[in-house]
């Protein structure tokens, strides 16, 4: 475990990518939304909501594909193995996940402290989450973070062990694949079921449960790219 957290500590020299960009675009969120109600005319519009979380999750994920081009190699060369680099940075990215989210909830409770704001906006407390409390909001700010982590995690891989191609092979076969799945879903008029299906479902399980799963998923792929990969 030691060794592990040495690992770590090695990732975290990438501190500005992994803590103050994210932290930047998250103070730079109320700003944006302000922006865009002034372009939209809705500075006094009512109650509504602004959909930029996903900006704060590209910005705080695309540090780990920097951790698997450029800190992978180096602690190869230092005589790190594979599956303590492997528990590192799954160490990494869930610590991570947590300190946003937690601080995401400090802005949640901002934001409605000062009524959206001043203006009824609605960034962190999206209409989803609104009957979560503080302990079930904190897993569901982080699952996504971790999820979208683990998406650049394993494109970090796959650029270690296949170079451009895999990940040209990878964008153009998983844009097939979802082409393919709207296609049949489309066909077979599955639209409305699945739609009834998710909204039948409690905010902890969207955005916890799913993205939990989807985040185990890649990661057990990327390690399973990761034996294979070199410096």
């Amino acid at each position: 475990m030691t060794r592990v957290l040495d690992v770590a500590r090695i990732q975290l020299v990438n501190w500005p990518a992994l803590l103050a960009y994210p932290l930047a675009m998250l103070v730079a969120l109320p700003l944006l939304g302000l922006g865009i109600d002034v372009s939209n005319g809705e500075t006094a519009g009512g109650a509504h909501e602004i959909y930029l979380l996903p900006a704060l999750w590209g910005v705080t994920a695309t540090a780990h594909l920097q951790t698997m081009t450029q800190v992978f190699p180096f602690t190869l060369g230092l005589g790190v193995t594979r599956r303590r680099f492997a528990g590192a940075t799954a160490l990494v990215v869930t610590g991570q996940a947590l300190l946003f989210g937690l601080v995401l909830l400090a802005f949640g409770t901002a934001e409605r402290l000062t009524g959206g704001w001043g203006r009824e906006a609605r960034i962190f407390g999206l209409g989803a989450l609104h009957e979560a409390g503080p302990l079930t909001l904190w897993p569901a700010y982080s699952a996504p973070i971790a999820a979208t982590s683990a998406i650049c995690v394993l494109a970090g891989v796959v650029f270690q062990r296949w170079r451009q191609t895999g990940i040209y092979l990878s964008v153009f076969g998983g844009a097939a694949l979802l082409a393919g799945a709207g296609a049949l879903v489309t066909a077979r008029n599955w639209w409305p079921s699945i739609g009834k299906f998710l909204g039948g479902q409690s905010s902890l399980t969207l955005f916890t449960a799913y993205p939990l799963v989807f985040a185990l998923a890649l990661g057990g792929a990327a390690w399973l790219v990761l034996r294979r990969a070199t410096a």
